[in-house]
């Protein structure tokens, strides 16, 4: 069910719109003031957010802004809905990044029309930047022509690297952006004890570092190693900024692809305080099947190292040998002669994934 926040001082405007959206099948929070609106935004994290600009604490412009500097909240679509259309506030909200801008003279159903038609080119957007390996050829030329990196490329060929390489370490002075050609690179954080957490695995098409370069600190947050031989194109991190202060549409896809990471480590430590063992196993398992990681059409087994299996999941190798067996008995998934796990049954760990 798509969330959708209204921020709105007007009562009575705000209820009706929220009833109306709740009616079609939107799950709809209202907030009344544009502080609330900003909390409510960081806590909901919405799929769109419909905002007054004439709000009596903070301005609708104040409030793109704030949202737009947590990394959480930067790039969530925002419509704005004013008195009237001034073309010197139409074009401000425009140069903010806001998505659209209706009148209060616009109908209820032409607001709910409005809303679909973002919602659904937002979700062409999540599917067209998000990485997957099933989709890894289409996304390395994407990638290179929507994030406008062709002349960086050219500038700076791809590099090899070997099985079991470092690409960078935690702790390591950020001083580049680097874009996976071929291959697949594991990133993870290691803990005081030296456990392993994986943040992200990584194929054809997808970005490493760019959070890294983006924070304040200046060093690489997470380490990265090469599971599958790679050839990475190697991007300085001076070219990288003057790319994205030059081109504001370039800086909102990173901001993007920034963000979604940051939500999916935000669910992987939620799953790794909250859900079983045997749920977080399951989960990892569906994940890295529907995705296309580590398989291929001749093997549609998942080809993963266990202590990596145990990063994703936060536990020790020995549970992670010890569940698959569990599950391979159950006659959930088999394990191959070459490691590889084959789900066979998908209903089953659907099942668990959700009660445990």
């Amino acid at each position: 069910m798509k969330k959708i926040l209204i921020i709105s001082n007007r009562h009575d405007f705000g209820k009706n719109l929220a009833e109306l959206l709740k009616s079609t099948g939107y799950f709809t929070k209202l907030a009344e003031s544009g502080a609330l609106g900003i909390n409510l935004a960081k806590k909901m994290l919405p799929d769109l957010v419909l905002c007054e600009l004439g709000l009596p604490d903070i301005d609708g412009f104040e409030v793109l802004r704030i949202l737009n500097q947590d990394l959480l909240t930067a790039g969530l679509p925002l419509i704005y809905i004013a008195a009237q259309k001034e073309r010197a506030a139409f074009r401000k909200a425009m140069n903010l990044g806001a998505d659209d801008f209706l009148t209060e003279s616009i109908n209820m159903n032409e607001i709910l029309e409005v809303v679909e038609r973002r919602l659904k080119k937002h979700d062409l957007l999540k599917k067209r930047y998000s990485k997957t390996f099933k989709s890894a050829a289409q996304d390395i030329e994407v990638g290179k022509r929507d994030f406008n990196l062709d002349h960086l490329f050219k500038e700076n060929s791809s590099k090899k690297y070997d099985k079991k390489a470092w690409v960078f370490m935690e702790g390591d002075t950020a001083n580049a952006l680097y874009f996976i050609e071929k291959g697949i690179v594991k990133t993870f954080k290691t803990t005081e004890t030296g456990k392993e957490l994986l943040t992200g695995l990584n194929g054809p098409g997808h970005f490493l570092g760019q959070l890294s370069i983006l924070s304040d600190n200046g060093t690489y947050i997470e380490s990265a190693t090469v599971l599958e031989d790679a050839e990475l194109h190697e991007i300085p991190k001076s070219d990288f900024i003057a790319l994205i202060n030059g081109n504001k549409e370039v800086a909102n896809k990173f901001i993007g692809l920034i963000s979604t990471k940051l939500v999916h480590i935000k669910e992987q430590m939620i799953n790794v305080a909250y859900a079983t063992v045997r749920q977080r196993l399951a989960k990892t398992l569906l994940d890295l099947h529907s995705d296309g990681f580590l398989t291929t059409k001749n093997d549609p087994g998942i080809t993963i190292a266990r202590e990596d299996l145990a990063g994703i999941i936060g536990i020790a190798t020995e549970t992670v040998i010890r569940m698959l067996t569990k599950f391979k008995e159950e006659g959930l998934i088999s394990i191959e002669p070459n490691k590889s796990i084959v789900i066979l049954d998908k209903k089953t760990l659907d099942a668990i994934m959700m009660l445990g």
